[in-house]
């Protein structure tokens, strides 16, 4: 791996965490953070299985308030999973029945949505079925097989998940399959996501109708600080020779990392919905809020290299609030070549699995979706309105089409699809997906089925503010 400068300690940070009574009981060490400099990435604690029954996933997770060393300012009131910041990692196989035993120890609704798995509409945590403040909710689905990948959870109540999520409410959720083509190889989970703070310290939230709520409100919230696992700069050691797996998920509220390690290359393996059929070698991935990507990375010929994960420059804005900053790389972790070369490391194969194709020829239906400034099709969320109703089982092709001057990354719930253009230009190989960055000015085709579940499904742009005004449609399946 060639050598590179390592990284500078941003922020000196802390992250030790003050776990809220009844929260679960889960450990934090995930999510603890060296006072001084740069530090080893830590990842978040992972969910105890409270089953004994084969094939059962039962967990516990609760939703409150906590202090925590988060930030420049030292303790900061966040709303946390359980006490983490991510929350801890659900993980689950493929064929597992889930329960999730949740408690909502906030003083306002809020849901649990889980983020790209096919599941039942109840099931969802859509804003139908928001839970309130000191009540009890129990989730509970079946993974389905030929799903095993990287996914997350967080909240989604009606006009507040940007607030619920920039205080700290999120957490990965990891799906094995029993045939895994990458077993073995080292894995390490990636969770980004920023922040920003104001003179207290204090996570800042901008006064309503202020200048910077109105940017806010257009480019969606970004914070000036870069977190991995809620640490800044943190360092992974590999060794010489050695390939690691990287899941990496996107819980930013807004902002789209275009990650690269200069002078070297990863190997991209996979996305929102799991591996591809075929490894590609890659300078650079973007990963647009809410989505995920999986990579296998490299360590150096020698110990003593070091290279460094950086946000590259990605414009995605309007050009009248686009931040002075953004053309700047900014540094995410280090990745230090250190120890004893593996003698016989894990190596990526060049077939990792099948992903079936969707048919544009079965499609019983093509739907124009119209995004603008706040708006789909021209309209802004209505809960008691249908958007889009179609029948259960039926396969429909969607072309979203992006008028105006910003990306907006487009998430569809419950419903796993697959991209088939884009500007009319097919995409070079097939994969799951549940969310697609539509860049400004651009047209994006997908292909989606409506398999086993009927009910009322979101979809939406996924920069939280905008969701949070209206950008937001439903679809009826029936």
């Amino acid at each position: 791996m060639t050598s590179a400068r390592t990284i500078p300690s941003l922020v000196t940070l802390a992250l030790a965490l003050a776990t809220p009574a009844g929260a679960g009981g889960q450990s934090n060490a995930g999510a603890l953070s060296d006072a001084a400099g740069s530090s080893a990435l830590r990842e978040p604690p992972v969910l105890e299985n409270l089953s004994s029954e084969p094939g059962v996933v039962e967990v516990r997770l609760v939703a409150a308030p906590a202090t925590l060393a988060y930030g420049p300012g030292g303790a900061t009131r966040v709303l946390a999973f359980n006490g983490s910041v991510p929350g801890p990692t659900l993980e689950a196989r493929e064929g597992d029945r889930v329960v999730v035993r949740f408690r909502n120890e906030l003083d306002e609704p809020t849901t649990i949505h889980w983020h790209g798995i096919h599941l039942p509409f109840e099931a969802d945590g859509s804003p139908f079925h928001p839970v309130g403040p000191g009540e009890e909710h129990v989730y509970a689905f079946t993974v389905p097989p030929g799903t095993a990948g990287t996914y997350w959870y967080h909240p989604h109540p009606h006009h507040r998940t940007t607030h619920q999520v920039s205080h700290g409410l999120f957490g990965a959720l990891i799906v094995r399959a029993a045939d895994d083509p990458l077993a073995g190889m080292p894995e390490r989970l990636l969770v980004l996501h920023d922040n920003r703070f104001d003179e207290t310290g204090a996570i800042d939230v901008p006064e309503r109708r202020s200048l910077q709520a109105r940017i806010d409100d257009e480019n969606g919230r970004e914070g000036d600080v870069l977190f991995v696992n809620s640490q800044v700069g943190p360092v992974i050691d590999i060794r010489p020779g050695e390939a690691q797996r990287w899941r990496i998920v996107n819980a930013s509220a807004a902002r789209v990392y275009r990650l690269g390690i200069p002078g070297s290359t990863m190997v991209h393996v996979g996305s929102d919905g799991g591996l591809f059929e075929r490894p590609t070698e890659v300078e650079e991935v973007i990963v647009a809020n809410s989505e995920r990507v999986e990579v296998v990375v490299r360590g150096g010929a020698a110990g003593g290299e070091e290279a460094t994960l950086q946000a590259l420059p990605y414009d995605r804005y309007i050009p009248q609030t686009r931040p002075r900053d953004w053309d700047t790389p900014r540094d995410l972790l280090t990745l230090r070549t250190a120890g004893e070369p593996l003698a016989d490391p894990v190596r990526v194969p060049e077939i990792l699995r099948e992903v079936a194709p969707l048919d544009p020829g079965s499609a019983s239906a093509a739907r124009l979706v119209v995004l603008t400034q706040g708006m789909i099709n021209n309209r802004k969320m209505d809960m008691a309105r249908v958007d889009i109703t179609a029948p259960l089982g039926a396969t429909e092709v969607w072309e979203i089409e992006n008028l105006v001057g910003m990306d907006h990354p487009f998430h569809l719930h419950g419903f796993r699809f697959q991209v088939i253009d884009r500007n009319g230009v097919a995409v070079p190989f097939r994969s799951w997906k549940d969310t697609v960055n539509v860049p400004k000015h651009e047209r994006v085709r997908i292909i989606v089925r409506y398999e086993d579940f009927a009910g009322k499904w979101m979809f939406h742009c996924h920069i939280l503010n905008h969701e949070d005004m209206g950008m937001m449609g439903v679809l009826e399946i029936t």
